[in-house]
């Protein structure tokens, strides 16, 4: 514990650093790859870089992302997953060109989500996983371009229709939520499961075999629904210590690059 008991100082992350950790992408794009390095403070450094495409401070001990963050206006792939981060600035909003947000497995609250996150109109992935959400803004349902959103592991009773009901939406991860029991509820999160592995569409855009292709996968899926009911569940996170001790294996569905 440092002086003051302000927790770990971490490391250091200069601009040379920095500069030494700019991979190129097998598509040519810029990645700056500063997980696993143990910081503790958003380096301040790498603002001057912020030409990058792709920036990645996962697995570390951050606490904090400041506004400055939309100086990266060019940025379209952002992982914060496996940090301590409780709040997320008003000026992401303004990061127009992101494709991908992932800050799974971190502190964050309902009340740590900020509004202008609506404004992020061409966000496909987004991963909330695995922190303390009781709710999830309605707002979110503005982001027409997501295809896939994470809500797994959180504190929610509830989960939107205007998120649900997202146009393109073709992953929507609720897993290990409080959700109220009772009919209602629990056939609105079967039908959120059903994302997993089917597209949305409207019957009347599907023609008759397509549509009977349809009705016979939903089927097949109610009956391995009913076959698996009564069998017992795992256990939550046996070893999970610590935020960062979480996510290892299942972030790389997560980490795929968007088109």
């Amino acid at each position: 514990m440092a002086k003051g008991g302000k927790g770990p100082r971490g490391k250091k992350i200069t601009l040379k650093v920095a500069k030494n950790c700019i991979k190129v992408t097998f598509d040519g794009r810029k990645r700056l790859d500063l997980s696993k390095m143990g910081i503790t403070t958003f380096p301040k450094c790498i603002l001057r870089l912020n030409d990058v495409d792709e920036l990645d401070l996962s697995r570390n001990m951050i606490r904090k992302i400041p506004d400055s963050i939309s100086k990266f206006q060019n940025l379209r792939w952002l992982d914060l997953h496996s940090n301590y981060i409780d709040r997320l600035p008003e000026s992401i909003g303004q990061m127009g060109a992101l494709l991908y947000l992932n800050i799974s497995n971190n502190k964050l609250t309902s009340n740590g989500l900020p509004v202008e996150m609506n404004q992020l109109k061409n966000i496909r992935t987004l991963n909330l996983g695995l922190n303390h959400l009781d709710s999830v803004p309605t707002t979110l349902g503005a982001l027409k371009e997501l295809h896939e959103v994470g809500l797994n592991d959180n504190l929610l009773s509830h989960v939107p229709q205007s998120i649900a009901k997202l146009p393109k939406l073709k992953k929507l991860n609720t897993k290990r939520n409080p959700f109220p029991k009772g009919d209602e509820s629990d056939a609105f999160i079967d039908s959120i499961k059903r994302l997993d592995t089917l597209y949305l569409v409207d019957e009347k855009d599907l023609c008759g075999p397509c549509l009977r292709k349809c009705q016979q996968a939903r089927d097949r899926l109610n009956r391995i629904k009913t076959t698996t009911v009564g069998l017992p569940r795992k256990p939550m996170f046996p070893n999970l210590v610590s935020p960062n001790s979480m996510a290892k294996d299942s972030q790389e569905d997560w980490r795929s690059i968007p088109d």
